[in-house]
């Protein structure tokens, strides 16, 4: 029927809630800084305390951040992503919002009365009806305003293994204030992602994620201990000192052609290996473990929209923080080559919305790998 909604995507409407709204603002220091500093683990406690989301006082120092692993022969690693079905209750139920009576004439069609480019786009994505509320362009807006570009470049004068370095630090530390939140105790005892909420690390019905255990056998685990298995791996990467060198004498400067006129090939001994961080102390293997770490972060953003992004996040009034760390994310990850754009599937509809929006600038190569078709009929979906 023309003018009809084929997604069930509603626009944004009035829903009061009683939780006190906390932004999560991200923290921005130079990893270099950091040399010599420990880097928080899965029993540290130098993360803000859940207890911030929810107007609670902090929780004293040596409380648990994460749950236990219950896993006989605990994975050691992780894996590529799968393929898979979903359990149904991992998709976060819509909030009853009402309808606008303008939103059916938003909606673009042909002469033909038929869907447009951007619903054959949304169409090859297998989306579910209602799609998640978060593509929805009423949801998908910031805490802050501007071009998170400045934040992602890399100045001339910082070496680019420790401007990745210290990318990933501060990334590792913006995301886990969120998964935290799912990690805090209920009063009666249970945590919002557990083994009967999210039996499998999953974004969506279309993507699961598998994870390897001693004998290098891929294993489906429950998301909650897939993220701390996978917190634990990540922390212990940071905090091993061959990977992440902290000895502050190791700190190289960038070769920047207007402050010295030794040609950046005479830097190295010829005939010797090179590779990015290589100055600066970092092992050759440093790029590989970077883009693991990212790859692994982007799975846990994944789940957190497809399966919590309502519960607890909405109701927390904290997805603007959330879509300000993602969006900042992505371009860093993109910018820094440590994903690719097949590796964003999970996630493709909500770049193409920001794309769309303006959220990620034309030069950025998160554009680059958006369909701008598809965010469009998104935010005219929404009566954008």
């Amino acid at each position: 029927m023309a003018g009809a909604n084929p997604y069930g995507l509603v626009p944004s409407g009035t829903w009061s809630s009683g939780w006190l709204h906390h932004d999560v603002g991200p923290c921005y220091v130079l990893y270099g800084a950091h040399r010599g500093r420990e880097i928080p683990s899965a029993n540290q406690t130098t993360i803000n305390s859940n207890a911030r989301f929810r107007g609670q006082a902090a929780k004293p120092p040596g409380s648990n951040k994460s749950p236990t692993s219950s896993t006989a022969g605990q994975p050691t690693s992780p894996t590529v992503s799968q393929g898979s079905q979903s359990s149904t209750n991992l998709a976060p139920k819509v909030p009853p919002l009402p309808n606008s009576p303008s939103l059916a004439h938003s909606i673009g069609m042909d002469d033909q009365g038929g869907l447009s480019d951007g619903d054959g786009l949304l169409g090859s994505y297998h989306l579910p009806r209602p799609m998640p509320i978060w593509l929805n362009s009423n949801y998908g807006k910031h805490i802050v305003k501007g071009n998170f570009m400045t934040l992602s470049a890399r100045p001339k004068t910082v070496e680019q293994g420790e401007w990745i370095a210290h990318q990933v630090v501060e990334h590792y530390r913006n995301l886990w204030n969120f998964v935290r939140v799912l990690h805090e105790k209920e009063e009666d005892g249970s945590t919002i992602c557990n083994g009967t909420t999210c039996p499998r690390m999953s974004a969506g019905a279309n993507h699961s994620f598998t994870w390897l255990n001693n004998r290098r056998e891929p294993v489906e685990l429950p998301a909650a201990e897939y993220m701390t298995l996978m917190q634990r791996w990540i922390s212990g990467k940071i905090d091993d000192t061959n990977i992440f060198p902290t000895d502050p004498s190791g700190v190289s400067y960038a070769h920047n052609a207007n402050i010295t006129t030794t040609p950046l090939s005479q830097l190295t001994n010829p005939g010797e290996p090179d590779w990015i961080g290589k100055r600066s102390g970092f092992p050759q293997n440093f790029i590989d473990v970077c883009q693991t770490i990212f790859r692994q972060m982007f799975r846990v953003y994944s789940h957190l929209y497809w399966a919590h992004f309502t519960e607890p996040f909405y109701h927390l009034n904290l997805e603007k923080s959330l879509n300000s760390c993602f969006s900042h994310f992505i371009l860093t990850a993109t910018a820094l080559d440590m994903l690719k754009p097949h590796e964003l599937e999970p996630m493709q509809p909500l770049i193409d919305l920001w794309a769309a929006n303006g959220t990620f600038p034309p030069e950025s190569k998160a554009y680059e790998y958006a369909n701008l078709r598809a965010g469009e009929r998104l935010m005219q979906l929404a009566g954008v």
